[in-house]
């Protein structure tokens, strides 16, 4: 499964294992000026230290196509493996795209009408108070609904790994 990366949550961590460095990544909200996990649903996006991820200049990897393992649940929490960086680009199969509160006007994650597109996979979503941050992976064209309307995930015509939330009144 090949998986853009649209954006990252606002939380990193760092593990040293036998097998390499790993780095993840999960969603977060300020809570007391610190940045907190608050997950209603916990889930991490890994990537191994020799996947081609470079830590050092994290928004360079922003738009970056990677071999994926499919997203699964392991130890009860949602997890993303981004195996290796594809050298060679082409379209992806879904988007790893974060949103924020500040973005969306907020989710009501007990919408009746569904918040989500069904081909939406939610992976991690932080909430406290009116904070709120959620890390998706959505194939091209599908929607989530916030309370400013529908935000659509468009790629760009001659950038199959960049997208953007596009968003509209109408669904």
């Amino acid at each position: 499964m090949l998986i853009s990366v649209v954006g990252f949550g606002s939380i990193w961590t760092r593990r040293i294992a036998t097998a390499g460095i790993a780095y993840y990544n999960t969603t977060g909200v300020l809570v007391g000026g610190a940045l907190r996990h608050r997950s209603c649903v916990y889930g991490v996006a890994r990537f191994n230290g020799s996947s081609g991820f470079r830590p050092d200049c994290v928004y360079q990897m922003l738009y970056k196509v990677f071999e994926c393992e499919p997203p699964c649940v392991w130890s009860g929490h949602n997890k993303l493996l981004l195996k290796s960086l594809v050298r060679k680009s082409g379209r992806p199969d879904a988007y790893l795209v974060t949103i924020m509160s500040e973005q969306s006007g907020g989710i009501n994650r007990c919408d009746a009408r569904g918040w989500l597109h069904k081909d939406v996979q939610l992976h991690s979503f932080s909430e406290c108070r009116e904070r709120q941050e959620a890390m998706l992976v959505m194939p091209a064209y599908t929607w989530l609904r916030g309370q400013l309307g529908a935000f659509f995930l468009e790629p760009l015509p001659h950038k199959p790994g960049e997208a953007r939330l596009v968003l509209s009144s109408v669904i």
